[in-house]
């Protein structure tokens, strides 16, 4: 497992939208942009999205991911990452989702309606990779 440096945690404070590339059934990536998170104490990046969308199944046959952010204040600076999903979990990602609306959204709760269960994608870097 690799580390996210230091240097590039304010990515995760503020709303950075991040790249997530998962591979189909049919062997094309599919790529997505999400919020994200990142877990100081386990090293994970952390998705948060439902268990029926098309992410979610692509992790589940295949766990390896790309992930890439740009800081929004400067573009030339970068966080791209891959890795496994390690981990589908239901746990805390209600409570979750609305932390993200919080930094994404400035709402106290995610306003959108849940089709399914909500889930965090706990992702092991284990390449990264920084610029600018």
């Amino acid at each position: 497992m690799d580390t996210i440096p230091e240097d590039v945690h304010d990515l995760f404070e503020k709303p950075t939208f991040a790249h997530v590339a998962t591979m189909t059934p049919t062997g094309y990536p599919h790529v997505t942009p999400v919020w994200v998170d990142y877990d100081d104490e386990t090293g994970h990046l952390l998705v948060n999205t439902e268990r029926e969308r098309r992410k979610t199944k692509n992790v589940e046959a295949n766990p390896k991911v790309g992930a890439s952010m740009t800081d929004p204040d400067n573009p030339y600076r970068f966080l791209s990452v891959f890795g496994e999903v390690d981990e589908i979990t239901t746990d805390g990602a209600r409570e979750h989702i609305d932390l993200l609306a919080q930094r994404y959204m400035g709402e106290d709760e995610y306003p959108n309606p849940i089709q399914s269960e909500r889930v965090i994608l706990r992702i092991r870097p284990d390449r990264v990779f920084t610029g600018g």
